[in-house]
């Protein structure tokens, strides 16, 4: 019998989904939800917009603050298919969200061809974040990365 996939880390996958299929960029989808709806969502679009800082988690909190016009994300939550790198998580704490879900790990991202170990080694220090980021639907995450892989879309 298959787990049952969060609803949000659901939709994230779908968010990343259409990203890849649209050759956007990587496998990354993010929704934001604050008191349980969704707020803000968005895929990586590094390839289609030629913007290295355009992430799935940053499209997310760029849409969330303009639905919600403010810039305070508080008493928000984000899911996003992988585990955020540097700038995404400092962007996600800039942001003032309460938690992040993910779904594959900075080990997985590399397993695809991404470098986000060699940035995240410089600054060595997850740990420290306690439960800020918490481990969701691997299993379903690693499919959609399984998806990419088969699509052999360009790496950056």
């Amino acid at each position: 019998m298959e787990k049952e996939v969060n609803k949000f880390m659901q939709i994230a996958i779908e968010e990343a989904r259409t990203g890849i299929h649209m050759n956007d960029g990587g496998p990354f989808g993010a929704v934001v939800v604050k008191d349980g709806v969704i707020v803000g969502r968005g895929h990586n679009r590094v390839l289609r917009n030629y913007d290295p800082t355009w992430h799935g988690e940053i499209s997310a909190i760029r849409d969330a603050g303009r639905n919600l016009e403010t810039h305070d994300l508080s008493g928000c939550e984000l899911y996003t298919t992988g585990e955020p790198c540097p700038m995404c998580l400092c962007a996600c704490m800039w942001a003032n969200l309460d938690k992040v879900y993910y779904g594959c790990t900075i080990a997985d991202n590399g397993r695809i061809g991404f470098r986000d170990d060699k940035f995240d080694s410089l600054l060595s220090g997850r740990k420290k974040l306690g439960s800020f980021l918490t481990e969701l639907d691997r299993s379903a995450c690693l499919e959609l990365f399984d998806e990419y892989v088969s699509l052999r879309r360009k790496l950056y």
